[in-house]
């Protein structure tokens, strides 16, 4: 079968206290220090044979990610920017929905011809964390796409305990769109994940922040509306992203780049439009630590929170008193397994109280996908999906 391949050469920086599992395995802990010069190739790769406990999917859809573009991009001495774990070579692609079309002798939930779509975080159910309900903590997780070889690619399996049903989205949607819209519940998750269990919520009425509406971000826009914000303020360097999430339901939105040019710090922004309370909520989905945090520092509302979901090899200045004199909180969220996430994202999808069709702004075919990748680096795309 066709799929598309990622390679690199194993090369750890002279800084970087490499592990002796790391060296075994061939698997970094920091992707960004220890892999050089990557080189993508769509390319034939054997079947995937299933075990008893798995299914064959027939991918659909397959959205490009924040992390396949990392792993794509490199720092000026050729090193990937992505700076989770990484194994490689590596079938790429974690955002994605198909059809079932073999199921393992132990499979119980799933037939063939179901619509499904996977998790990405593969956990293993019996380490300390995945016992205690914290899945994506799991001391054994595979990253879908990164560490194991994921669904860039005309076939992929998958375990059982990893797949949902999107059957349901026949009911108000056509084939296609069940597909596509599959095709997004990963990242919407990491959102929902974020927003809702490790950021605990928020009440409705609460002013939220965020910055960078990048896909996850746009999820984060579509979910705080759907859940009650007052106001949701968005921030971003891409007008065409922009554009987007206010018709998702920001009622304002910002080029960081033209606050710049004027002067402008996106907390001034904040405060302003809050009437000097602040934000109650603060989403990271940039990767820009460096830049975000201190914004969101200084316009945050008392007991506010700042949800970090984006990922980057970065510092930020934190002035520890804000957070003592405002009982303020920031937490860091990876992942969208458990918790009932993937369940109740679907069920908000399939009733279209949770609409995301207009994040969807760039479809491709497999024959071209390494012009997605290309295509992704310009970050002006809501989600980009490759056809199968």
């Amino acid at each position: 079968m066709q799929a598309l391949v990622v390679d690199a050469k194993w090369q750890p920086k002279d800084e970087y206290p490499i592990t002796e599992c790391e060296v075994e395995k061939q698997r970094a802990n920091i992707g960004s220090l220890v892999w050089k010069d990557p080189v993508f190739e769509v390319r034939d790769v054997p079947m995937p044979i299933i075990g008893h406990d798995e299914i064959l999917i027939k991918v659909k859809r397959c959205g490009i990610c924040g992390s396949d573009t990392h792993l794509y991009e490199t720092s000026e001495d050729g090193y990937v920017i992505f700076s989770g774990p990484v194994k490689l070579p590596c079938v790429i692609g974690h955002e994605y929905s198909g059809i079932v079309v073999e199921k393992g002798k132990s499979v119980q939930l799933f037939n063939v011809g179901d619509k499904v779509a996977a998790e990405s975080i593969y956990w293993c159910g019996i380490c300390t964390a995945c016992r205690s309900g914290n899945l994506n903590q799991c001391e054994h997780v595979e990253l879908t796409g990164v560490t194991t070889d994921g669904a860039m690619a005309e076939y992929a399996r998958a375990k059982e305990r990893h797949c949902w049903s999107i059957n349901a989205f026949s009911e108000n949607y056509d084939d296609e769109e069940a597909f596509e819209i599959g095709a997004l519940i990963e990242p919407v998750g990491c959102a929902y994940n974020g927003i809702f269990i490790g950021g605990g919520g928020f009440k409705p009425g609460a002013n939220v922040a965020i910055y960078g509406v990048g896909p996850i971000g746009l999820a984060a826009v579509a979910l705080t509306k759907l859940a009650g914000a007052n106001k949701i303020i968005a921030f971003d360097v891409s007008n065409e992203r922009l554009a987007i999430a206010k018709k998702l339901g920001a009622d304002y939105v910002y080029n960081i780049d033209n606050l710049k040019k004027d002067g402008v710090l996106p907390s001034y922004v904040v405060l302003k439009l809050t009437a000097g309370g602040g934000a109650d909520i603060n989403i990271e989905a940039a990767g820009a630590a460096n830049f975000t945090i201190p914004e969101m520092e200084h316009s945050m509302a008392v007991n506010g929170k700042i949800i970090y979901l984006g990922r980057a090899e970065t510092v930020a200045p934190i002035l520890l008193n804000t957070f003592v004199s405002g009982a303020n909180s920031i937490v860091g969220v990876r992942g969208h397994s458990g918790y009932g996430i993937y369940n109740n994202i679907i069920r908000l999808m399939a009733s279209k109280r949770l609409d995301l069709r207009d994040v969807i702004t760039s479809h491709f075919d497999l024959s071209d996908v390494l012009g997605a990748i290309k295509k992704s680096t310009d970050r002006k795309d809501g989600k980009i999906l490759v056809r199968f």
